[in-house]
């Protein structure tokens, strides 16, 4: 059997996804991807109506997704998707409801938890729970949409 390894990204559903990729690049260091060339392309040619986009950073963007991706890992130019690391985030008519089913966990630099945790919440975020644990010590939080994350 010939094994593969498959390409992945992360996706996050949202009632607004270009502040809470504006939330994300700032928490993990990420950039936001900048889909205007595909986008400019799209609408010369008449392929997507305007109403399909927004101005997001000064460019056009999808009024409906954004991503965010590492700043060290390739992209395709010709649609500014990332190739690597990138977590997309698509716009849905509901709120977060329940507990999340999976969830990121942030790792702190050592001995840097509690500055983390106020950057964080300087971002948006809210710190919910310190946990102390046998398997480690973390704060459990929420992004602006009231996703959970973990910071270690």
């Amino acid at each position: 059997m010939t094994s593969r390894t498959l390409h992945w990204k992360l996706v996050f559903d949202t009632t607004d996804p270009h502040s809470q990729a504006d939330f994300w690049a700032e928490a993990l260091g990420y950039e936001v991807e900048d889909n205007s060339p595909l986008i400019e392309r799209l609408l010369g040619i008449g392929a997507v109506p305007i109403e399909q986009t927004v101005d997001s950073h000064g460019r056009r963007a999808w009024l409906d997704l954004t991503a965010v991706r590492h700043p060290d890992d390739p992209f395709d130019p010709d649609t500014g998707e990332g190739m690597g690391r990138r977590i997309l985030f698509q716009r849905v008519p509901e709120t977060k409801a329940g507990k999340n089913r999976v969830h990121l966990d942030v790792h702190a630099e050592n001995g840097r938890r509690a500055e983390e945790v106020a950057r964080l919440e300087g971002l948006g975020a809210t710190a919910l729970y310190e946990a102390n644990e046998p398997g480690g010590v973390w704060v459990t939080m929420t992004d602006p949409e009231g996703n959970e994350f973990c910071v270690q």
